[in-house]
């Protein structure tokens, strides 16, 4: 359990559909957008962040390919001070949680008192790889050019699709109920959105066009105001699957996010007011086939850091890497008790998750405990659970308290 470590500004970038209004942003300076505001929103100045973690999944989308030192080229391109320490960090869908994470363990350690966590991804400019011509001596036939992005996943595993297929299989849940967690998903969106509640955590961008004046971007691109249960149920599986389709399934998305923390002393020292505090952070990883439970097992983790139970915890999401995922990890969390598991679904992605808002895989852990603070915030304070996997099933979770 932590003490006296706080969250004094948190903020992203609306995130983007695949080949969308944010495609053609460079990587470090879509990073950067989010890194600069969340500074200026409190009027810090760099120099006062020790430290900078920052989720990476891809640098393949980089200018610089190899070696790109993608914290530190997009700190700089932030504003920050090139004395400025970085370190990038890699755990796929759990990067950004992890960063914040990582800054937290430094506090604890009393190596830093200041740090910025956060991530981007760029899914828009995934390039198209060849393989072997270095030293396959090509000189005449057709080249094979390969999609990192189809059947997405790791190339000596199943796709992440198939497992989750397999994992809700198992645990009894239908197609049906996965598209009506999916539609779910898209209605919380738009009510929250009706309500401004993302007004707080999203910066809007002014998207340059070849043509006339800039467009304004205040919402997430994946969000489908037009979706039906008929239209999720027209979907055709993905990849062999018998329940996951792309309508029930989070987009290929481009954003950013970045959260700034500090002691509690550091925050009173420059005169800021904390919007939660952190209370609990764990990392857990398990059977590389078994990703759809990795957020109950780090949620549960987390919670026993914290000396906490479910009935503590006012509002909880758990990242939609698949409408399945939230699915088997509330059951998980209360041992299959359907009454139970209703009742915690009820206060669970109430303002929607990853198949409404967008999945840039490497930000959106990130995004997780900036949705649940300012819910927090509006609602009068108390506990509030995320929990995200991610990498070949691993999963992290945070516990805030406002």
């Amino acid at each position: 359990m932590y003490k006296d470590i706080v969250i004094v500004s948190a903020v992203r970038t609306p995130f983007g559909r695949y080949c969308g209004a944010l495609r053609e942003y460079d990587y470090f300076e879509l990073g950067a957008l989010p890194m600069k505001e969340v500074l200026e929103r409190v009027e810090v100045q760099g120099d006062q962040v020790d430290e900078v973690y920052w989720g990476v999944g891809d640098t393949s989308v980089c200018k610089d390919v190899y070696t790109s030192v993608a914290a530190r080229q997009t700190l700089m391109k932030a504003g920050l001070p090139p004395e400025t320490p970085s370190v990038s960090i890699d755990k796929a869908c759990v990067s950004a949680m992890s960063a914040v994470h990582y800054g937290c363990r430094a506090m604890v350690a009393g190596e830093i008192q200041c740090g910025i966590g956060g991530g981007a991804t760029s899914f828009s400019q995934e390039p198209l790889i060849v393989r072997g011509l270095r030293w396959k001596g090509f000189r005449l036939g057709d080249v094979k050019m390969e999609d990192p992005l189809f059947a997405l996943g790791y190339k000596d595993f199943n796709p992440v699709s198939v497992d989750t297929d397999n994992v809700a299989i198992e645990y009894g849940i239908s197609r049906e109920e996965q598209d009506e967690w999916a539609f779910r998903s898209h209605q919380n969106y738009g009510q929250a959105w009706e309500a401004g509640k993302f007004k707080e955590e999203i910066m809007s961008l002014d998207i340059p066009q070849k043509k006339g004046d800039p467009v304004t971007l205040n919402i997430d691109e994946q969000y489908r105001k037009d979706t039906t249960m008929d239209r999720l149920a027209g979907l055709s599986g993905i990849y062999g699957c018998k329940g996951v389709t792309a309508g029930n399934a989070p987009g290929l998305n481009d954003g950013a996010t970045a959260i700034l923390f500090m002691t509690r002393s550091k925050a009173n020292e420059l005169g800021l007011e904390p919007l939660a505090e952190i209370v609990s952070m764990a990392s857990i990883a398990i059977s590389p086939h078994r990703m759809p439970e990795g957020p109950a097992y780090a949620a549960i983790k987390a919670m026993k850091a914290a000396d906490l139970s479910l009935d503590e915890i006012r509002f909880m999401e758990i990242n939609e890497a698949f409408a399945a995922v939230p699915l088997v990890s509330t059951l998980l969390l209360v041992d299959r008790d359907m009454v139970q598991t209703k009742k915690l679904r009820e206060k669970t992605n109430i303002n929607g998750s990853a198949i409404a808002i967008g999945h840039p895989n490497t930000a959106s852990g990130a995004r997780l405990i900036m949705n649940l603070m300012y819910e927090l915030r509006r609602r009068g304070g108390g506990y509030a659970l995320g929990a995200i996997c991610g990498g070949l099933a691993q999963a992290d979770a945070c516990i805030i308290k406002v």
